[in-house]
């Protein structure tokens, strides 16, 4: 809920105001009638955005604006006796807007609905600057979505053999998950060890997991250890597990059921005391159904699967503390370089869809850190064409729309991408199912319920 203090002598005028935020329930507003006054209820309330009289009786609305504006605040100026000049100058001291009595209503709800915007974008800087430097939580975000999800990887990571399969589209972080889970489980201190299953021929990664053994003539070469072995004790994790060969399925199988292999040309059973965690952007239900993909292995696998959202569903407080966490990963290498990010710029990251996700969002922060070195903050021309066109900062096209629209519309969109499926959806949503099934109904959404 959006607060704001108007400070204006004429009584009937701020009550007028503030009569008008208050009628839909989504303002809190404070009112103040001198100067001084306002002064006092701007430090004790710190609200979103200010509404600022010009002629006050013990001082002007500039001497307000002064003693307020190290706080950054957000305001806009109200006066019967503006002008060019004074508007000019009103916007060079840190005003966002300059209105003259009588205000139009209408384009007073629009000026405050930019203002209050603007507000929200502060508040996700000031926000990601405290956040900085907070860990490797930054990762994964603050939502409730995202503390379930935290908790669900903490409570994986505390049982030292059940296998991990971690789901979610490419570049969404499912390498930095399975870290995670490693970090945090007993078998931290013990090697982890990577491979991308899609990456080498079926030939290769069969001796690269398993290893291929000397021939006993001298013909062949040495000896070499499979990853199974060199993960001994730690965790192997399974890249893109969905592209593994058909021949290897059964082979890795028979090692998650606690039974041996051996090597390439071997005949020594070696059993590895290894956690295997396997991560997927296919649908690997679906590729299972096809035949690609053994059943037996998906169920061993599936034991307590991690869902990882994609960025474009995830909270802004979630993404403003990714990108906290990116800068504070990418600043060592890029030295001289900003890690602060200007509101506009902030405002063009919170709003563009990521088809890349996190790997994305990484190179597009490393460039603007290298485009914009030497300079304070990240700006907006420093981030690519098709992240700069995300931008809010050209309203010229907004359509008014109520929350209640914007929910109806988000929700609809949610349940035709999950198929209507509604676990799935509310998943996504970061909301029960019992909730998903009362928004359907409150808003007469037209469902196809698959679950």
């Amino acid at each position: 809920m959006a607060s704001i203090l108007i400070i204006d002598d004429e009584v009937a005028i701020a009550s007028a105001f503030a009569m008008f935020f208050r009628h839909d329930g989504a303002h809190v507003v404070t009112e103040a009638h001198t100067g001084t006054e306002g002064i006092e209820a701007y430090k004790r309330v710190r609200p979103d955005l200010v509404l600022l009289d010009v002629r006050l009786p013990d001082m002007t609305g500039f001497d307000v604006l002064s003693k307020i504006r190290d706080d950054n605040p957000v305001v806009i100026m109200v006066t019967a006796y503006g002008d060019v000049p004074m508007a000019v100058d009103a916007l060079h001291r840190g005003a966002e807007n300059f209105l003259t009595k009588p205000v139009d209503l209408s384009h007073l709800a629009a000026a405050a609905e930019r203002a209050l915007e603007k507000a929200s974008l502060r508040r996700m800087n000031r926000y990601l600057s405290d956040r900085r430097g907070s860990g490797a939580d930054l990762l994964l975000g603050s939502s409730a979505a995202m503390r379930e999800l935290s908790a669900q990887i903490s409570l994986l990571a505390a049982s030292d053999r059940t296998t991990a399969l971690i789901v979610g589209e490419s570049g969404s972080g499912k390498g930095r998950v399975a870290e995670l889970v490693h970090a945090q489980s007993p078998r931290s201190a013990k090697p982890f060890v990577q491979v991308n299953c899609a990456a080498l021929t079926a030939e290769s990664l069969d001796s690269e997991l398993f290893g291929v053994e000397s021939s006993t003539d001298g013909t062949g070469g040495p000896t070499k250890r499979g990853l199974f072995e060199i993960a001994d004790g730690g965790t192997l994790f399974l890249d893109e597990i969905g592209d593994l060969g058909s021949h290897l399925q059964p082979k890795l199988l028979r090692v998650l059921e606690g039974k041996g292999f051996r090597r390439h040309g071997g005949t020594t059973e070696i059993t590895p005391n290894v956690r295997v965690t396997a991560a997927t952007s296919k649908d690997l239900v679906n590729e299972v159904t096809t035949g690609r993909f053994r059943e037996d292995l998906y169920y061993r696998l599936s034991v307590m699967p991690i869902n990882l959202p994609p960025l474009r569903a995830r909270s802004r407080e979630d993404l403003v503390e990714l990108a906290a966490h990116l800068l504070d990963e990418l600043s060592p290498s890029v030295s001289g370089a900003p890690t602060m990010i200007g509101d506009d710029a902030l405002d063009a990251i919170l709003r563009y869809a990521w088809p890349g996700n996190i790997r994305e969002l990484r190179n597009v922060l490393e460039r603007a850190m290298l485009m914009a070195r030497g300079q304070p903050t990240i700006e907006l021309t420093h981030l690519p064409r098709e992240v700069q066109g995300a931008s809010g900062a050209d309203v010229a096209h907004h359509v008014p729309r109520s929350l209640a629209e914007v929910e109806k519309a988000h929700i609809d969109r949610t349940l035709k991408a999950n198929a209507h499926n509604r676990t799935h959806a509310a998943k996504e949503l970061g909301i029960s199912r019992a909730t998903l099934i009362k928004k359907i109904k409150e808003y007469n959404l037209l469902d196809k319920p698959r679950s």
